[in-house]
Order: C-alpha cells, then structure tokens, then sequence
C-alpha cells in the first residue's frame, strides 16, 4: 500500500498548470486570496520522504486509506486545512504518533481530483505548528497543535541574517548549476524572494536533502540560525556535486584517451600490415607476453617488464628504440628467476675455482673464502647474499699452494 508522496515538479510555471488543469472543489471566491486561519485541532497528513513550507506549493498523491478518508472528511466538514507532517521512517505504512515528528507543516487544499488510483491535490503551506496533545489514532491521526508564528528580523542582527542571506543564494546557485537534475530556471528565485524566513524555507524545499535535514529546517524558528544551518547544508552539497563532476570529468578524460589509443593501435597494425611487417612484430609480442607470464619475477619486476612490454607494443618496429625496449626485455627474461643450486660452501673447492677463473686479486679472494667460512658456521638467521662482479684476465695455471691447503 502506497502512501503520500511529493510529486517531482521541475518549475513554478508546472506547478501553475496543474493548478489551471484540476478541478476546483467548494473553493469560496476569496480564499485564494487571504491567509487561512489553521483551527486548533487539526487532521494529521503522514508523508514520506518529504517536507512542506510554509507559503509554498507542493502537489501531493494520496492512495493510502486512511489518508483518503482523511480528505474526504476534512472536504465534508469545508475545513481545508491540514496537518502536513512527515514520518521518521519512510517504509512504515500506518503509522502511529510515534512514527511522526512534533513539527509540521499546516497546508490548506487549494485543488485535488480523484483518479482510479487515489486522490492528487494541490497544497499550499500556511504555518509551522507543534503537536501538544494526541487526540486520535484511528481512522486518521487527529490532535491539539500550536501555531508557530514566522519571527521577525532583530533589527541587532539585520546586517548578519542579509550576509547569510546572500552567502546561501549563492551556494543555491552553484548547486542549482552543478546538479544534472534541478532546473536551470531555479536560479531566478533567489532573487525574487526578499524575505529572508520565506527565502530560507524556498531554498531548503528544493536542496536534494535527506528528510531529517529537511525536517530539522523546518523545526529551527530563528531565522539567523535557519540560514546558518542551510549554508552548512548547501556548502557540503556543492563540495560534493564537484567532486562528482571533477570525477566524472576524469572518467571521461580517460575513456576518451583509451578510445583514442585503441582507434591509434588499430591504425598502427593496419600499416603494418601493409608492410608486410605486422604479423612476424604480433608473433614476437605474444611470445613476449607468455614468457612474461611464465617467468616467475618478482612483482617489482613484473611491474618493470609490463610497463616495457607495453612500450614495446606502442613503438615503430623500425624506430631504434624499438630494438632497445627489446634489449631490455629478452634481457630480463634471460635472468633465471625461479632457477635455483644448493650452495656449496667447501672451503677448498671455492678457492680452487676462484684461482681457476681468475688471475690475481688475492685480497678479494681471501676476503671470499672467510665470508663462506662464516657462512658455514652461521646457519640461523637471515642470510646476507651479496652479488659480486669480477672482470679481468682468467688464470695461467692453479697456484701450488691449493695443493697443499688439501694436506692440512
């Protein structure tokens, strides 16, 4: 079962259509143009997800039955008016006096027309008001409220309330302009309103709000901190809406780019192939790719040879830095990542070796065979395994001394 809900109006001129389209029922001649007094017991309207201001129009679907028999009553006894309150939460379908706030809104009924699936009417806010006795829980809530009379401006904080006033037009502004659903045409309505309570219920009745942020608007009565609140609303409103569109912005940079890459590589190989030099350059770079996959490096390694591989994708084959991106790839798939031999840490087999393959250096020899032979006393802990580069002449012959270190 559906309840009341706000209907989605884009302007004040829609508004005025609906209001020339509906019929008119038991309307007297001079209502229209005076305020109505709001009686003292009043017939509570649940909404949810919304929030009405006084002075303003809202158009209102009613399906619920209790709501509808709510109308009907208030239309039979010509009391047009109405307590427009909003629930706390927006899925309970009866609810009781606890599931509504103190404070609403009371609305007179300016047109409605009944229609197979419920009743569609026109309000029209007239004051805030606050619940001070529950009178009735069924068919419809009914209760004691008190009238909450607009304020008037300090005139020590005049100047003040005239800032704020500005500061939320222009917040209003900026996000009127930077939100993809609100109509460019609420921009006007800023500056046809002067009264800064009326302007800070306008403004607030078209922010994409939560309910409880709209609802809070409604129950603050000083105008200054009214607007104070709004400017906090609307500022973190606008800070979000530009980040959304600095993001999607980026978003859209980088598709752009991607398509452009892509229609670019497309153009590439279709020159290549007329070359006749396209299908030997795919070849290799599958290869490439599959000994990538296959190689086992590391992920600071991986990172390196993916960041070449697709270098190497994007250049002329022809180009000389085509041939060094290659260097560099066939270069790091040569190392023998997953490759390992159990060390060896015989003392006279390593200083055999070394003499063998190198001439000289016997310092640097020394120093190699004592590193091992810690190596072979030290077996816990973590292992410290230095890389060492030799370059020079190979040996003559092995040194008479190796045979007699194997005597000893």
């Amino acid at each position: 079962m559906s309840s009341e809900i706000e209907v989605p109006v884009d302007s004040i001129e829609e508004i005025e259509d609906l209001l020339e389209s509906l019929p008119l029922e038991e309307e007297s001649g001079d209502s229209e143009s005076r305020r109505p007094d709001v009686p003292e017991i009043l017939n509570l309207l649940p909404l949810r997800e919304s929030v009405i201001y006084p002075m303003l129009i809202a158009p209102l679907s009613v399906s619920r039955s209790s709501a509808m028999q709510l109308i009907d009553d208030s239309v039979a006894e010509s009391t047009r008016v109405i307590g427009a309150i909003s629930q706390r939460q927006p899925q309970t379908d009866e609810p009781t006096f606890d599931d509504i706030y103190e404070h609403g809104c009371a609305v007179i009924i300016r047109t409605l027309m009944k229609t197979g699936e419920g009743t569609r009417m026109i309000v029209q806010g007239v004051s805030r008001f606050r619940i001070v006795e529950r009178l009735q829980d069924a068919p419809y809530l009914k209760a004691r409220v008190e009238v909450i009379e607009e304020p008037e401006v300090p005139a020590d904080q005049a100047e003040e309330i005239e800032a704020l006033r500005r500061t939320v037009a222009s917040l209003f502004d900026q996000a009127v302009a930077l939100h993809p659903n609100l109509p460019d045409e609420l921009q006007s309505l800023t500056s046809a309103v002067q009264e800064p309570g009326v302007f800070a219920d306008l403004v607030a009745a078209h922010i994409p709000m939560a309910t409880a942020e709209k609802q809070e608007i409604l129950e603050i009565l000083p105008i200054r901190e009214r607007l104070r609140k709004l400017v906090e609303f609307l500022g973190r409103e606008v800070r979000v809406l530009e980040l959304t569109n600095r993001v999607q912005s980026e978003v859209s940079a980088e598709l752009s780019k991607s398509q452009r890459d892509y229609y670019l590589r497309e153009q590439l190989k279709a020159i290549q192939r007329e070359l006749g030099m396209g299908d030997d350059t795919d070849e290799d770079l599958a290869e490439f790719r599959i000994k990538i996959d296959e190689s086992g490096m590391s992920a600071h390694a991986l990172r390196e040879a993916n960041r070449e591989y697709d270098r190497l994708r994007r250049i002329n084959p022809g180009s000389p830095e085509y041939t060094v991106a290659r260097t560099y790839l066939e270069t790091m798939l040569a190392l023998p990542w997953r490759a390992e031999t159990p060390d060896n840490l015989d003392l006279v087999h390593a200083r055999g070796v070394l003499d063998d393959e190198h001439y000289g250096l016997d310092k640097i020899k020394r120093r190699i065979v004592e590193f091992l032979a810690v190596r072979k006393v030290k077996t816990d802990g973590p292992v410290r395994q230095p890389i060492l580069c030799f370059a020079g002449p190979r040996a003559w012959a092995k040194p008479r001394w190796v045979d007699r270190l194997r005597t000893l």
